[in-house]
């Protein structure tokens, strides 16, 4: 896939050239050479058109690669009228590939920022949760992520982020432990500092 414009995209490593994006045809060659090492004959009727909508849904899996969480919170509001805490979005749908084995990682994020002297619509902080996780991704490098574009976007007094997710590459393959999620955080600012606030953060995650 080709790189992200943004900040965040991973840097090609030095001495190496960019990879040339393959044609959809050859990333469906591709497709058919996995369905015949796993033991399938991938001419047979009730595959031949999986290799199509196997990148059908790439293009849906990792379309964060194609778009800019920095261009999604540009749009910012000055008139905020004196409000002076917390802004938070709870229960964000969190869908993601561990960039391990590529296998699925789904749950929930909890985003949340005290702005300074502007704000974002709240629609934002959940695209931005979008972007990132639609990349090949591990759930710490995602929650960094988040908290790194809201931070440097916004330039709030602080940002804090909370991610709790389930990974199919720990529940479906190996351990197989079907009930175990993974929580990460990241801090920054205010969060980090004042303890009562973060506290309230973690609070208002855990409500139900």
């Amino acid at each position: 896939m080709a790189a992200p414009a943004d900040s965040n995209a991973a840097a090609v490593p030095a001495g190496l050239e960019p990879l040339r994006r393959p044609t959809r045809e050859e990333a469906m060659e591709a497709v058919r050479t996995l369905i015949a090492w796993a033991g399938d004959d991938p001419r047979r009727e009730g595959v031949i058109d999986t290799p199509k909508r196997v990148i059908d849904a790439y293009q849906d899996w990792f379309e964060g690669y194609r778009q800019d969480p920095a261009k999604e919170l540009s749009r910012t509001f000055e008139d905020v009228q004196g409000y002076d805490d917390i802004v938070m979005l709870r229960d964000i749908e969190v869908e993601s590939h561990c960039e391990h084995h590529m296998a699925p990682f789904l749950g929930k994020a909890y985003v949340a920022y005290m702005p300074t002297n502007r704000v974002v619509g709240i629609s934002k902080l959940a695209k931005v949760v979008t972007i990132f996780a639609r990349r090949l991704q591990n759930q710490e490098t995602l929650t960094q992520q988040i908290a790194n574009a809201i931070n440097d976007s916004l330039r709030p007094a602080g940002v804090a982020v909370l991610v709790d997710a389930a990974h199919q590459c720990m529940t479906t393959r190996g351990l197989h432990h079907r009930h175990v999620s993974t929580i990460t955080t990241q801090f920054t600012g205010v969060f980090k500092t004042d303890d009562g606030l973060r506290q309230r953060f973690l609070d208002f995650a855990n409500r139900r």
